[in-house]
C-alpha cells in the first residue's frame, strides 16, 4: 500500500477536453476553475470539471471546489458537468456518454476488473454496455440513463448568453414550459435513469436543436488524488498499470448512430519531471463565452 501511494505522487493529472478525438483540437481544463467553452459543428458545450483533493495541472489549481459542500455531492471524489446546445436534433436512444480507447487495454485489466464491473452495472448503472476486452475497448451507458443530474432548459436565441457552470450546482429537473411535466413524470434523478433504462422510452425522447441542457456526471469512487478505484469491497490501485502507452482515460459524448462526437475529456496522468505538456499541442482557441450562436443568418427571403 505505501509503494502504490509512493508511485501515484510520482505523476500528475492534466485534464483536456475538445469537440473531437483529435488531442491537438484540446484546451487544457482549469479544473477546480473557471467554465470552458467547446464548439464544433454539432454542439456549443460549456464545461466545468471538478476534482477533490486536486494536485494537477495547471499549476496553481485549486485542491478542491465549493462543489463538494453541497449537500448532493459531499462523497464525491469528480464531477464533470457541463451545459450543451446542439445544433441539430439528436434522438434520445443514441445519445451516449462513456469510456473509449484506441488499443488493447485487455494486458493491463487488474485481477477482479470483471466482477468490479458486474458490480458497478448491478449497483449503479444497468444500462452500461460495452466490451473491455476487445481491440478498441469501450464503455458506453446511454446518456439519459447514466447522468447524475439532468436538467432542460429552456430554448436558446442568438442573442441569449451561453450559461456557465462554475459557480453552479446542476440539480435535476427542468426549467420553464417543461418544468411542470418533467416533475410529474421525474420527481428525482432516480426515477428518470430508471424510466430511460427502457429503449422504447428513449426513443420517445428528443434533444432538441437549440434547447439548453444541463448535465452533472460523478461519483465517490474514482479518486485521483491517489489514482484508485474505490468500490464496496474492492479497491483497484490504477497506478500499477499504467505504462507509456496506457496512461489516460477519455470520456466521450457522442451519437452512436451516426458516429458524431460532442465532447471529449481526456484525463491524463503525466510523469512530474516531464511537465504538463509532453506530447500534447494545444489549440489556438482559448475557449472564451460568448454569444449563442447556433442559428443561421436570416436569407433575404425570411425577411417580410
Amino acid at each position: 500500500m505505501a509503494d502504490e501511494e509512493t508511485n501515484a505522487h510520482k505523476y500528475r493529472l492534466r485534464v483536456t477536453a475538445g469537440p473531437e478525438y483529435d488531442p491537438n483540437t484540446h484546451q487544457v481544463v482549469p479544473v477546480n476553475g473557471e467554465t470552458l467553452r467547446i464548439e464544433n459543428d454539432h454542439a456549443i458545450i460549456s464545461l466545468c470539471v471538478r476534482i477533490q483533493d486536486y494536485t494537477g495541472y495547471p499549476e496553481g489549481s485549486a485542491s478542491t471546489s465549493p462543489y463538494f459542500e453541497h449537500p448532493l455531492h459531499t462523497k464525491d471524489q469528480y464531477s464533470i458537468s457541463f451545459s450543451i446546445i446542439f445544433k441539430e436534433s439528436v434522438n434520445g436512444n443514441n445519445l451516449v456518454f462513456g469510456n473509449d480507447f484506441d488499443r488493447p487495454i485487455r494486458d493491463i485489466l487488474p485481477p477482479g476488473f470483471n466482477a468490479a464491473l458486474r458490480m458497478v452495472k448491478w449497483t449503479l448503472d444497468p444500462s452500461l454496455d460495452g466490451d473491455a476486452y476487445a481491440d478498441r475497448p469501450y464503455l458506453f451507458s446511454p446518456a439519459l440513463a447514466t447522468f447524475n443530474y439532468f436538467r432542460i432548459g429552456e430554448k436558446m436565441g442568438k442573442s441569449d448568453e451561453l450559461p456557465t457552470l462554475h459557480n453552479e450546482v446542476v440539480e435535476e429537473g427542468a426549467d420553464g414550459e417543461e418544468a411542470t411535466e418533467m416533475r410529474r413524470m421525474f420527481p428525482d434523478a432516480d426515477s428518470r435513469k430508471k424510466f430511460f433504462q427502457n429503449e422504447a422510452n428513449r426513443k420517445e425522447f428528443e434533444f432538441e436543436a437549440g434547447r439548453l441542457y444541463l448535465v452533472d456526471f460523478g461519483n465517490p469512487y474514482l479518486a485521483f488524488s491517489d489514482f484508485s478505484v474505490r468500490l464496496p469491497g474492492i479497491t483497484i490501485h490504477a497506478m500499477k498499470y499504467v505504462s507509456d502507452k496506457d496512461h489516460d482515460l477519455r470520456y466521450v459524448l457522442k451519437d452512436a448512430t451516426t458516429g458524431r462526437v460532442y465532447l471529449v475529456i481526456m484525463f491524463t496522468v503525466v510523469l512530474r519531471d516531464n511537465g504538463p505538456d509532453q506530447g500534447y499541442t494545444q489549440t489556438d482557441d482559448k475557449g472564451s463565452l460568448g454569444k449563442f450562436d447556433w442559428e443561421s443568418e436570416p436569407s433575404a427571403a425570411d425577411v417580410e
